[in-house]
């Protein structure tokens, strides 16, 4: 998806792209003050909708950006009829940031947030085929990874490394743990039990990564919440990759490490993907997270 949106939602107005304009003393623009979220429609729903907003208002209750979240669904549906994508398949991104004010570190006392959104076609595949291969990085963002923060430049160069070196993605790595990849959550499987790193302030607790979670226990999956030492890559048997646009992707290969050959993918990797599928089916009747 390289091209850019027919329509971009600004602070209540709908506009072409073209003509989005932002002040340049917006905290998003100087400081990459604010928050974001994405979320995909299929069948002409949101996929788990309410866990997706949920998230938005705890990362901006977070870093203390006054915004009633729950304005924009009565906006959302204003976005996609002007973008020509009601009840089709696209991705929705929103970004709330503290808005316009002279440049200072402090938080500004009555800045306004600035609301921005648009909508872009997207249907993603029944099953994500993709079998990855990942390179491993030190992590060297800061500590607050739980805050989906639209300053995303650590991630940004972590995921640039990993496209010079034909990599899919870029593992991190923070004490000799992985923690995460650049814009995905990262799982293993040893044993039938499945890994992956606790929801603590090193990484983004991952809408994808919290239904896989309880896919599992509706399967009766052993999983245990903890990291996997980069020393013990080798002992594993299977690992995937989880995110929104991802969904979920098979890892072949993590540095020199293989797990294995041609296009052959994790007995519980693929079982996960084909109960994700089915979930997909159900985008109108899912449960909700929060």
């Amino acid at each position: 998806m390289d091209s850019y949106p027919k329509k971009v939602y600004l602070n209540g107005t709908i506009v072409d792209y073209k003509n989005a304009q932002i002040s340049v003393f917006d905290r998003g623009f100087i400081f990459g003050d604010g928050i974001y979220e994405v979320m995909v429609q299929i069948n002409g729903c949101f996929f788990y909708e309410a866990a997706h907003l949920a998230r938005l208002d705890t990362c901006l209750k977070k870093i203390n950006i006054e915004f009633e979240v729950e304005r924009l669904k009565n906006e959302i549906p204003r976005l996609l009829e002007a973008s020509e994508l009601t009840d089709k398949d696209c991705l929705l991104y929103i970004q709330v940031t503290r808005g316009v004010a002279p440049r200072q570190h402090s938080f500004p006392k009555n800045s306004e947030p600035t609301i921005m959104m648009y909508a872009q076609s997207k249907k993603l595949p029944d099953i994500n085929t993709v079998n990855a291969s990942v390179l491993t990085l030190e992590d060297f963002r800061w500590s607050r990874c739980d805050i989906k923060m639209t300053s995303l430049l650590g991630n940004v160069m972590a995921n640039e490394r990993a496209m010079q070196n034909d990599c899919y993605e870029a593992l991190l790595v923070r004490n000799g743990i992985i923690t995460e990849a650049s814009h995905c959550n990262v799982f293993f499987v040893k044993d039938e039990v499945i890994y992956t790193h606790p929801a603590n302030e090193f990484i983004l607790d991952g809408i994808t990564r919290q239904i896989v979670l309880e896919l599992c226990r509706t399967l009766n999956l052993e999983v245990r919440e903890e990291g996997i030492p980069l020393n013990r890559i080798s002992e594993m048997d299977e690992a995937f990759l989880t995110g929104t646009s991802t969904q979920i992707a098979s890892i072949r290969q993590i540095d020199n490490h293989s797990f294995y050959d041609g296009s052959n993918i994790g007995e519980l990797t693929r079982k996960l993907q084909t109960e994700f599928f089915k979930l997909k089916n159900l985008a109108n009747k899912v449960p909700k997270l929060y």
